[in-house]
Parts: C-alpha cells; structure tokens; sequence
C-alpha cells in the first residue's frame, strides 16, 4: 500500500479541507495539495526518476514539506529528509549515501549544498524557486503502485561508526507508527490541527503522516522553528491543535510567562529524550490532561512504548509517580520484551535490554548487512536501551548502552565529534560524553589530552560538523581512564565528570 493513498482520499473526498497552513493563514487545501504531489511527481519522473529512487529532502519547517513528501510518494520515490542543522558536508555525505539524484532545499540549504555538490546528486532545486515551482507545469502522475515493504523514508540515525546509517522505514512501517499514534496516542478527527515546531526531518515530520490520514491540518509556525509565545498565539488561534516536543521545548513552554488558555490545546506529546517527574508535574499543572509520551527509536518509529493522556492524568493512582518515570506500556504496533545477553526474556523487576518486534520495526538499514545483521538478530530489534519492566506492564529505562547522547531532543554520537577533534595536531586523545542538563537533558562535553586553544578547537568543530554537536566545555586532562586492554571507559569518565561538577558546586 502506498502511504500516499490517504493523501489521495483526502483529496477526493475533503477537497475544501485545510490541508496546510503558515501560522493562521491557510495555504494549501486537500484538493489543491494532492494535485500538487501529482504533479510533483510527474516533474520527477520527467528528470528521469523511477520508482524506488531517493528524493533528498532537506530543508527548515515550511508548509511546502508536506508537498516534497507526498510527492515523492505519489510518485512511488523513497524520502530521505535531512537534519537542515547539519553541515553541507554531513548532508553532502548523506545524498551520496542514499545515492539520491534529486534534492529539494530551501534557499540556505541549497546554497550550501551548491558549495559542497555530492556526486550522486543530479537535481537540486531551492523551494519556491522558478526551478522548483516548473517541476508541478507536468500533468498530474497517477498514484504509483507500492508494496508495504517497499522503501518510504530513509531516515539517517547515529551509527557506531560515528557516520549515519539510514534506517529503511517503510510503507507498512509508517502506516502501522500512524494508527498506533491515533489509536493510542493522540485520538485526531479532520478539525483538529498539528503544530510543527520541532524539526519536520524527524518525529514532527513523522506525525504528518497520520494527520493526512485523517484530513486534518498541518501547521507550521511563521518563524519556522520554536518560539514560546508563538506556540500560544498559534494554538488560542486554532483550538484542537496538537504538537509534538523535546522536553527541552515543554519546559519552556511551561516557563513561558504569556497568558495561554490550556484547553485550545489537544495534546502536547514529548518523545526524543526522558523527562523528570518533576518537569511532568509543572507541565501537568500548566496543561492539565493534555500531555502524552512516546518511547522511539528511528528504527522503530515513534512507536515503542506510550504513556497516553489518561495514565499521565490519574493522579489518584497509587503508583502514579513511578508511572509518569517510566517510558510507558508497549504500542499496540509492536512487542516489546527485557531480555538478557542470551537474549531471554526477563521477569519483571530486572534490568536487561529492551528488544522490539513488529509491523513497526525496520526491516534494516540502507545497504549496511553487517548493522541490520547485528541490530536486528533473531527477528529482534535490539536496541542499546536497558529497562525493566513493572509487574503491571510499565517499561522504565534504566540506561544507554550505546554512546548516544540526546541534547534537546537531538541525537549526537561522540565518535563523530572525537574524530574531529583528534584531527588537531596537537591533540592526542579525546573522549565526549553527555553531561545531564536541567534544560537540554544532556550537553556534549569532551575530555582532551594536549593542549590547544578552546577557539581553535570550537573553530575546527564548526568547519566540519554541525554547531550543535560542537562541545559546550573541554576538559583538558593528563590522561583518560582505560582498563587494562587501552579501551577508554566512559562509564568511568562520567562518574569523574560527576564528582568536579560537585566539587566545583561546593
């Protein structure tokens, strides 16, 4: 099934529906936004595209994302939408990658891709241009044929190689994240509306898909990005509209000193990073029982575990706290056990690593056997995450085993940013870790044998990677913590970094 059928519908049965809007003013209808994803995918068939081929999309919040997505659907294309944060030569690297001939970017996007031209990229064409705009001058395409398994959306998440590995999200991946989503999550009817505030190449961009299923409206706000007192105007403006955030971007809002009536909110839901109890119950106070949680990965697409609107609210429950620290009960899209390192389901109450099955779950990642052999063994996805279950279903995780470090709902893996660093001559060893955060969950904070001046360091960082990869401190150190085969133990690093943090505060 092609996910692009819903769009299809919508335009056939709600064609006067708002279908995407710019702040309060609506841009597109249902009718007027299915013609345009035909025709833009006639005009990528015209460049010589075929079904299956990747259409890189990269580019900030704008109305017209929605378009680049179904058009590449409607056309039978796989998206590959890119984090526009990265730098040219990170996005650079994705495209051939992803051996993607067309790229549709905004203006700055395109310009710095311009700069850094990928070899596999034929076609990059800047949104709203003269160039783009005759892309839609074709007559409409029929809706292309698609199996579920076929490829939909690439999507680009943290290896451990430091590089990206594109998780293969497919038709069936995202049908099965969109009614998990609108069974469990955020019940959504064609009145109600969602607000992209958060990047529209990740988890906001995913929750389109379920909001085209039911004909509801895309919002994305004038600024394009996160503004505290935007999100009330927009949403006073637009009673029934949801959003998806960081818990950085729920802690602002809950800081936010603007007047805002909570009930023109529908659903507030966070996923990317876990969020304090204590931040949940200020939200709660501020909202009400408008707040949801997902527990995700990229390659199980905000589908693992959920705490919906009703569990967050049931105050009166006597494991209520314990409830709202804990990732959730498992979506209905997917199984989801604890096991141990032979990969035994564990009773509840022990820690182990959490594994996932099911229509939502990838079926691997882009031309990369090795990591699909190794995430995904035994018909499992393994997931690098340690929890445990309560003995009422609840998961709640305990730790990362993997190196990643989320900082305001991002993904940053420290391999990346310590290949950088090694490349100053006068460095001999690095080690990054995430040091935890009240506003951003976690900042990068790299430990450096050598010496170099920190701007030379933060100057090298921003010709290579994206600024907010880049280190908030470096600590320069004698020597890192190894055990007796040379391997540096973060575990080790962290609890070194806890103790001068401490020291430092007394």
């Amino acid at each position: 099934m092609n996910i692009a059928a819903w769009l299809a519908r919508a335009g056939q049965s709600f064609p006067d529906q708002p279908a995407t809007a710019h702040g309060l003013t609506v841009v597109q209808t249902y009718g007027r936004l299915a013609e345009r994803a035909a025709r833009l995918a006639a005009g990528l068939g015209k460049l010589g595209l075929r079904p299956g081929d990747r259409v890189a999309i990269c580019a900030g919040n704008k109305p017209s994302y929605v378009e680049c997505l179904f058009g590449a659907w409607w056309g039978g294309f796989a998206a590959v939408p890119m984090n526009a944060k990265l730098h040219p030569a990170e996005l650079a690297w994705m495209i051939d990658n992803a051996e993607a001939p067309v790229c549709l970017a905004g203006a700055k996007e395109a310009d710095g891709l311009a700069g850094q031209r990928p070899e596999a990229l034929r076609h990059l064409f800047a949104l709203g241009s003269a160039d783009y705009e005759a892309l839609f001058a074709a007559d409409p395409a029929p809706l292309a044929e698609a199996a579920p398994d076929d490829l939909a959306w690439l999507f680009y998440t943290s290896g451990t190689t430091g590089r990206p590995k594109g998780a293969t999200i497919t038709h069936r991946n995202l049908a099965a994240m969109s009614f998990a989503y609108l069974c469990e999550v955020d019940p959504t009817g064609r009145n109600d509306a969602i607000l992209h505030a958060a990047p529209m190449s990740h988890g906001s961009g995913l929750y389109i898909v379920p909001h085209v299923c039911r004909a509801a409206l895309n919002i994305v706000p004038e600024s394009g990005g996160f503004d505290a007192e935007e999100i009330f105007r927009l949403m006073a403006g637009r009673p029934g509209t949801s959003m998806f955030a960081a818990p950085t971007m729920i802690r602002r809002l809950v800081e936010c000193s603007a007047e805002f009536d909570p009930t023109a909110l529908r659903t507030l839901v966070w996923g990317g990073a876990p969020m304090y109890v204590a931040d949940i119950k200020r939200a709660f106070q501020r909202f009400g029982p408008r707040l949801a949680q997902i527990y995700g990965q990229g390659e199980s697409p905000m589908t693992i575990t959920f705490l919906d609107r009703e569990i967050i609210a049931a105050a009166d429950h006597p494991q209520w706290e314990a409830r709202l620290g804990s990732a959730g009960i498992a979506s209905s899209a997917c199984q989801v056990r604890v096991v141990d390192e032979a990969g035994r389901p564990l009773p509840p109450g022990e820690a182990g690593e959490i594994v996932v099955r099911g229509d939502s779950v990838v079926p691997g990642y882009w031309r990369n056997p090795d990591a699909t052999a190794e995430t995904l063994r035994g018909g499992w996805l393994h997931t690098g995450d340690v929890g445990a279950f309560s003995p009422d279903g609840f998961l709640t995780l305990m730790d990362r085993s993997k190196d990643l470090i989320i900082s305001g709902g991002s993904n940053i893996y420290p391999r990346e940013i310590e290949e950088v660093l090694l490349t100053h001559p006068d460095i001999r060893e690095v080690s990054v870790i995430g040091r935890p955060d009240p506003d951003w969950g976690e900042v990068v904070i790299a430990y450096v044998v050598g010496a170099a001046p920190r701007a030379a360091l933060d100057a090298l960082c921003l010709d290579r990677i994206a600024r907010f990869k880049r280190p908030k401190d470096y600590v320069f150190v004698e020597a890192l913590p190894k055990n007796n085969y040379g391997k540096i133990l973060k575990t080790e690093l962290r609890k070194l970094d806890e103790v001068s943090r401490v020291g430092k505060a007394v």
